[in-house]
């Protein structure tokens, strides 16, 4: 269970964001039994800002298919949790945890080019990630005040560094080299972050290839 962070944010604050539907509810509460208060926060303003986004463009995932929308955006980090993390690519680790469109979003939500074509969900859900960690996104999509609205309720919590990290501690746990290497691939966002952390191990910031 996430612990409450110094701000006191508990989970139960921000349920009212979770859609009503039996799907999303089941999966909020496996998300409050497997992300720690950093990572769920995370991955509840991903949903908001992709929620955001299908409403702006009239999409079926801002209504018939929010669900869906949900659940990709809630799940898209479990990779990153010790209870997901296996041989394959956080993204896939996690992407397991699903089925179908679903699987494709994850799976694919650190692909650039290929996330935003390959299907209207993987879009969505890559958008939002983006929406809540790069500046130039808010900006071509005018978010800015929106992300501001949703920061205040759902904290950042140092997210960058706590999702940083942890993926680059799955890859360092590997200790054989072809293991490690599978983990995080050299061209993977996992490979470049694994990168940045060899290069200066005693660095204690934020991962300079985040």
């Amino acid at each position: 269970m996430p612990e409450l962070d110094e701000l006191n944010n508990k989970p139960s604050s921000v349920k009212r964001y979770v859609p009503k539907g039996k799907l999303a509810q089941a999966a909020f509460k496996l998300a409050l039994e497997t992300l720690t208060t950093p990572l769920l926060h995370h991955s509840l303003r991903t949903f908001l800002f992709a929620k955001w986004l299908a409403n702006t463009e009239g999409s079926t995932y801002g209504d018939q298919d929010l669900d869906s929308l949900f659940v990709a955006c809630v799940f898209h980090d479990f990779g990153a949790t010790e209870n997901h993390d296996h041989s394959e690519r956080f993204e896939v680790c996690g992407a397991d945890a699903a089925i179908g469109d679903i699987w494709a979003a994850i799976a694919l939500h650190t692909s650039p080019g290929i996330a935003e074509r390959i299907h209207p969900l993987a879009r969505l859900v890559r958008l939002g990630v983006l929406l809540d960690f790069r500046k130039a996104t808010r900006d071509e999509l005018n978010a800015h005040d929106y992300g501001t609205q949703i920061e205040a309720d759902v904290p950042r919590l140092e997210i960058e560094k706590v999702l940083g990290d942890a993926v680059v501690q799955q890859a360092v746990s590997k200790k054989d080299a072809a293991a490690r290497s599978k983990k995080a691939p050299a061209s993977s966002w996992a490979g470049l972050l694994l990168r940045s952390h060899l290069e200066d191990p005693t660095w204690a910031g934020v991962n300079r290839a985040f």
